[in-house]
């Protein structure tokens, strides 16, 4: 009885959906409306061990009130305050200027990355950065600022993974989805701050060439008002980290493919990019995805954005889990403490800059989530 009540919910909401959109079958996976997203356009989410649930807001032009909130009694509010959401590039390293992703860690730890990068433009000296924050106080308990050897004026700082296990206090695995430059990925000692451009403008971190992806039966080009039509390419976007930490996943928004290394050789200050080249695993063809997730039994789930779906990947095969009209681009993915997947669908293709200026998109936004019986990676 409780699914049917579930599966009629999911029926009925589809009713107020788009005709070309709600003429897609739905799939047997369940999607759930966790909450509706009025205003400013998410791209990250997380949940947290303890089941709280965080959003973030970059700087994209719709003007957010804040860049990083929490999911409270179905509202969205400022985390952990107003100032630190108060972007001022007088101190870049004190406010979030351009939050493009947020993950919880399993040390009752939200960490925020931080683009510095507003309306993708050149990162902010000192605005690039990696900052935790304490769940139980709310209070900052480290920042990380990026030096030019990692951040370059393309950068754009996009998701994160951490493995506390290695070093003194963990690492994390940053993915550049650069616009206009190379993509790559960032090692980073969080103990030192230390921090290693990895594969930068390797073809792996790079989008695939003459990749034009296709929604709603139109190709996805850049059609800015008044000026000409060109592809969108966007590098490595996606992350992912095995149970065991010995694996990263990673793959390019402009992609039909993804890709495997070895965490050890990334870590490896004597590794060179040639040496970790070689040892990077193309597998194979996937429906272009936006973010990744990972579960603690090995599968990995990526968003098909051209599809209005989301697919899973085990043992070398990619599924359709779920599919539904209101999976209007499935951006960033996260695994919660109770069996769910949960993600933000943020219309994203439906951006002026795309439409000739014509903002297509239609609020609110969503989030969403279905059940997948596994939990999370928790490496600490």
């Amino acid at each position: 009885m409780r699914y049917v009540l579930r599966l009629l919910t999911s029926l009925v909401s589809a009713a107020s959906i788009p005709a070309a959109a709600a003429s897609l079958p739905l799939s047997h996976a369940v999607v759930e409306q966790v909450a509706t997203l009025p205003g400013a356009m998410p791209t990250g989410v997380t949940v947290a061990l303890n089941g709280r649930i965080f959003l973030n807001y970059p700087q994209w032009g719709d003007h957010p009130r804040f860049a990083v909130g929490e999911l409270k009694d179905g509202q969205v509010v400022a985390y952990p305050d107003e100032v630190l959401n108060t972007p001022d590039a007088r101190a870049p390293e004190r406010h979030f200027l351009s939050v493009q992703s947020v993950v919880a860690d399993g040390a009752n730890r939200l960490w925020v990355l931080d683009t510095g990068a507003p309306g993708f433009a050149p990162p902010v000296v000192g605005g690039a950065k990696l900052v935790a924050i304490d769940m139980g106080t709310g209070q900052v308990v480290q920042t990380i600022i990026f030096g030019p050897d990692v951040i370059l004026p393309t950068t754009y700082l996009n998701d994160v993974r951490f493995d506390l296990r290695q070093g003194k206090s963990g690492v994390a695995y940053i993915t550049d989805s650069s616009l206009k430059g190379p993509g790559g990925l960032i090692v980073v000692d969080l103990a030192s701050g230390h921090a290693l451009r990895r594969l930068s403008g390797n073809s792996t971190t790079m989008p695939d060439p003459g990749f034009v992806p296709r929604i709603e039966g139109q190709p996805l080009m850049l059609r800015p008002r008044g000026a000409a039509t060109a592809p969108w390419r966007v590098a490595s976007d996606g992350i992912a980290l095995s149970p065991d930490g010995a694996t990263l996943y990673y793959c390019a928004l402009s992609s039909r493919h993804f890709y495997a290394v070895p965490t050890a050789l990334l870590r490896d200050p004597h590794a060179t990019d040639t040496t970790i080249a070689a040892a990077v695993r193309d597998l194979g063809p996937k429906a272009p995805s936006d973010g990744l997730a990972e579960d603690d039994r090995g599968a990995i789930y990526a968003g098909d954005y051209e599809h209005g779906s989301i697919r899973k990947f085990v043992d070398g095969h990619w599924t359709t889990i779920a599919r539904d009209p209101r999976i209007l681009w499935p951006d960033t993915l996260s695994i919660g403490p109770d069996g769910y997947l949960y993600f933000t669908a943020n219309q994203l293709y439906r951006q002026p800059v795309f439409h000739e200026g014509k903002d297509l998109r239609r609020p609110p936004y969503a989030l969403l989530r279905i059940e997948i019986n596994a939990g999370p990676v928790v490496l600490h």
